[in-house]
């Protein structure tokens, strides 16, 4: 049987199509660093809010922050489907946990958690609404008070974040089989 091919949009911003997700993730960490990426997030969605335009000097950076998130809800939603499967590997206790201060114990234990929880309360299409959402509202001189909740997701991705780079750091390898049948059964 033939396997789809994924894709997760990396040629519109970093001019590299890849299909394996970590190369993927390279690649989204190559393009900016961890802090950027909640940086923007954050400011983002304070900007929601506010009657000021985020990025007037420059609105297309905002357009490509929104290509580039995009992209990453696809590798989180992707890992999510994964987590009976992977494993990521024990932490060697060198990561650098002051970036990770957004999760919790057993979540830095297992960062695949993350994906699991935030896919339970939200789907990829109401994350990539949310992105839309705090974009637009960011972009518009009048301040408006959004109609959906914007603090669970933006949790979510700011985890997700965390998570992502962890597991970048870490590693992840296959469970197998005996095991996956092993915990189904305790």
């Amino acid at each position: 049987m033939k396997r789809n091919k994924l894709v997760f949009e990396t040629s519109v911003w970093s001019g590299l199509e890849t299909g394996n997700l970590f190369n993927a993730v390279d690649v989204f960490f190559d393009f900016a660093h961890l802090d950027y990426y909640k940086q923007n997030l954050t400011e983002a969605v304070m900007y929601s809010y506010k009657r000021k335009v985020y990025k007037q000097d420059n609105p297309s950076n905002v357009f490509v922050f929104y290509t580039v998130f995009r992209s990453f809800l696809k590798f989180c939603n992707y890992l999510q489907e994964k987590t009976k499967k992977w494993k990521v590997k024990a932490s060697s206790r060198s990561e650098t946990v002051f970036h990770l201060s957004s999760l919790k114990k057993e979540e830095y234990d297992n960062p695949l958690l993350v994906f699991q929880k935030a896919f339970e309360e939200k789907t990829l299409e109401e994350f990539e609404i949310f992105l839309y959402q705090i974009l637009q509202l960011s972009l518009s001189p009048y301040a408006d008070d959004p109609d959906s909740d914007l603090t669970t997701p933006y949790i979510h991705l700011i985890k997700m974040l965390d998570a992502i780079e962890l597991i970048r750091e870490r590693g992840v390898e296959k469970i197998k089989k005996r095991d996956r049948l092993d915990t189904a059964t305790e």
